[in-house]
């Protein structure tokens, strides 16, 4: 009887530990679907690391990616099987996946040899659910599925665009990869890009999200060719500017060589602005931490610099400035965005201007709250 008796405790210990953590499931399920509604809008890197960070608060989130890329691996797809970049939505889903670490690193394998030398095997994974489907945006929708994606992530549009640049001294760069690395032209300043077709559709749910957001967030993100791309589509910036959302724009840490050569923060928010037709931000984050001198001696290298704040050009033109250490060093040699901290900010934001002081918010306001205190606590 005693044996039996060790084995009843050992099952009632089991059970318990298992309560105990489907309780704490279910509670974070509670807290993410409480969460506030963001429309996040870019592509590249900065969008994909931003949303790492956000997904730990909320599940409401809509990441509204550019379709503009034609270089590299996504370049060759588009190509090849006529299909929509994958790149940039790829990135942005396994951003908001849970998934194991095995799975993330199989979808972001690169080929090193043979004829799929500099594929990415998660484009090729996209590329194969597109093969399957009635559309690419059913192919991004089945690949959230199959990856337990937080969120939703939306290619802007279902057009195939080419974006384009009109340079200063009026010279046209056709192509998302050329504008950057345009020989012999790199000096001479982008004066606007546009897309081609004009006049495409944006998707619907895209809209909806703009609609129905507490926060829109542009950034961080190459200026010229993953944010205002999205921009150009038709609908999206009048839909920004109508909504009764944060308008909240994540200042680059670096200037792009070939892109924003010399910009400072002013000068993003008015190219934006400027494709825009209208004023769209209410805040901007930046950084004021410090760079690694020997890291940031790799960048001046390069042709990159630290985008200048100008904090009173910006207060001028009635925009609210964040100001917090956002750096964080990625493989000891790339700068980055502190996730954690971005996110951070952008839902203290949402918190203090548009849940805080709603009645009908209330509980929405608390788990959220209770949230950031438990994120600051480690």
């Amino acid at each position: 009887m005693g044996m039996f008796s060790m084995l009843a405790d050992d099952n009632k210990a089991n059970a318990s530990i298992d309560v105990g953590k489907i309780n704490n499931l279910v509670y974070e399920k509670r807290l993410l679907i409480k969460g506030p509604k963001i429309a996040v809008i870019g592509g590249g890197t900065g969008l994909s690391t931003m949303l790492r960070g956000i997904k730990h608060y909320t599940s409401n989130i809509t990441a509204i990616v550019t379709v503009a890329d034609d270089g590299g691996g996504s370049g060759v797809l588009r190509e090849e099987l006529g299909m929509l970049p994958p790149g940039d939505i790829r990135n942005c889903i396994l951003a908001l996946a849970d998934t194991e670490p095995l799975m993330q690193e199989l979808l972001q394998y690169r080929f090193t040899d043979g004829i799929l030398k500099g594929q990415n095997f998660g484009n090729l994974f996209l590329a194969a659910m597109n093969g399957i489907s009635s559309s690419f945006e059913e192919a991004v929708k089945r690949t959230s599925d199959v990856l337990a994606v937080t969120g939703q992530v939306l290619p802007v549009t279902l057009a195939n665009v080419k974006l384009f640049a009109e340079l200063e001294n009026g010279v046209v760069i056709e192509g998302e990869s050329k504008i950057p690395d345009r020989e012999p032209y790199e000096s001479v300043p982008i004066k606007r890009v546009f897309i081609e077709p004009s006049g495409v559709q944006p998707l619907k749910e895209a809209l909806t999200a703009i609609d129905e957001a507490d926060a829109i967030v542009l950034g961080p993100g190459s200026l010229y060719t993953s944010i205002i791309p999205n921009l150009l589509v038709d609908d999206i910036g009048e839909h920004i500017r109508e909504s009764n959302a944060l308008k909240i724009y994540v200042a680059n840490i670096m200037t792009q060589p070939g892109e924003t050569d010399g910009y400072s923060v002013c000068d993003h928010i008015d190219a934006i602005n400027r494709h825009c037709k209208s004023k769209i931000v209410d805040y901007v984050i930046v950084n004021n931490g410090k760079i690694p001198k020997l890291l940031y001696s790799k960048y001046v290298e390069d042709g990159a610099s630290e985008v200048e704040i100008g904090k009173d050009a910006i207060l001028h033109r009635g925009i609210k400035v964040i100001e917090d250490n956002l750096v964080y060093i990625f493989k000891k040699n790339l700068v980055r965005h502190d996730s954690k901290k971005l996110a951070r900010i952008i839902m203290k934001l949402i918190l203090d201007n548009k849940l805080s002081n709603d009645r009908k918010r209330m509980l929405e306001a608390y788990y959220l709250s209770e949230r950031l205190k438990q994120e600051a606590r480690g």
